[in-house]
């Protein structure tokens, strides 16, 4: 049996605009002097303005509606693409969401607070909660059980999607799936990557697109760049959720320890906050290749997939995974016009 047989027969409702294109970075190869680039613009998958977050959410929206659910709960930072593509998906089926923003960047300014995703939270119609702690998983998750307890006094039938590890990775299964996607489109444009640069968070994305790429007997080298926590930390993160995937699809993990590159180069002063290498990759991006960067996920690791290029061989080709996040652009809006004076 393959090892990813099990993948169809689990819950998907359709959400993302897929397949996304890949393209080249012409101008961006050539200002570093290195091999050529590319990007694959899962900024494009529709959406509430799109990101990786749509496939991910293909799946947690499948099993809610199996269920019977009608109300979902996430929680995330304040300016989570992930609460907001929920907030998004949950409007488009006809669900409640109730979303739960949790205080991981010190501070923040009004603008942060007020304007990009969360200014399109509310719109979307989300019914909004607070979580004190920014690096307390699992208590977030508990608190939005808490909430469901409530919601299920009163009639309604929640679904939560988790934030900890510990549950079925349903997320990462919409990686899988873009593994394949990748590997067609790079076969029929005649495209030869050598290695993937992709934000490493969660590690749904991540690890679900490493798994997805073994499974199917490639070997391109994927990276990671952290985003969320450092290297260490990371790596057993992204080691557990292939493991985790490996038990939903009912299989072996095809990944192996050497697998699982990391990079935290790029990560400091931490999550949220922006660096030097970041503000250059974003400043590069845009007025290179018109290709629009956040300072939390997309921009550093972009900063990430720069140096890759530079540190590289000039005759290797990297692909660059760009997982959305535009309306994080606005929150730090005040950042970015202060730096681009200097």
């Amino acid at each position: 049996m393959s090892t990813l047989a099990k993948l169809h027969t689990i819950p998907r409702t359709p959400l993302a605009h897929t397949p996304t294109p890949i393209e080249p970075l012409p101008n961006l190869g050539k200002y570093l002097g290195s091999g050529v680039l590319y990007v694959k613009r899962d900024d494009c998958t529709g959406l509430a303005l799109g990101g990786n977050k749509a496939r991910q959410l293909e799946y947690y929206f499948g099993d809610a509606l199996e269920q019977g659910a009608d109300t979902i709960l996430i929680t995330g930072a304040v300016q989570s693409n992930f609460v907001r593509m929920a907030a998004a998906g949950a409007a488009k089926l006809g669900l409640t969401c109730h979303i739960q923003l949790e205080e991981r960047v010190a501070d923040a300014g009004a603008e942060y607070r007020e304007s990009g995703n969360v200014l399109l939270d509310r719109i979307l119609g989300a019914v909004m909660h607070t979580y004190p702690k920014g690096e307390d998983e699992a208590g977030a998750d508990a608190n939005l059980q808490a909430i469901a307890a409530e919601l299920r006094g009163s009639g309604k039938k929640p679904y939560i999607i988790p934030l900890a590890p510990g549950h079925p990775p349903l997320g990462a299964l919409g990686y899988v799936c873009a593994a394949a996607e990748i590997l067609d489109q790079l076969a029929d444009a005649h495209y030869q990557i050598d290695e993937i640069v992709v934000a490493s968070g969660s590690g749904n994305t991540h690890a679900g697109l490493l798994f997805g790429l073994r499974a199917l007997d490639s070997d391109i080298t994927v990276t990671g760049a952290c985003v969320r926590r450092d290297r260490e930390a990371q790596l057993a993160r992204i080691t557990t959720r292939c493991q985790e995937i490996a038990a939903l699809l009912e299989t072996e993990s095809p990944v192996q320890r050497q697998d699982i590159q990391l990079t935290d180069d790029t990560f400091a002063p931490g999550y949220g906050h922006l660096n030097d290498a970041t503000h250059e990759a974003i400043d590069l991006s845009a007025r290179l290749e018109g290709l629009l960067l956040d300072p939390v996920y997309t921009g550093k690791s972009m900063a990430a997939c720069i140096q890759r290029a530079r540190e590289s061989d000039p005759s290797k080709s990297i692909l660059f995974i760009h997982t959305g996040g535009t309306p994080g652009v606005f929150a730090y809006g005040r950042q970015l016009l202060s730096l681009q004076k200097q």
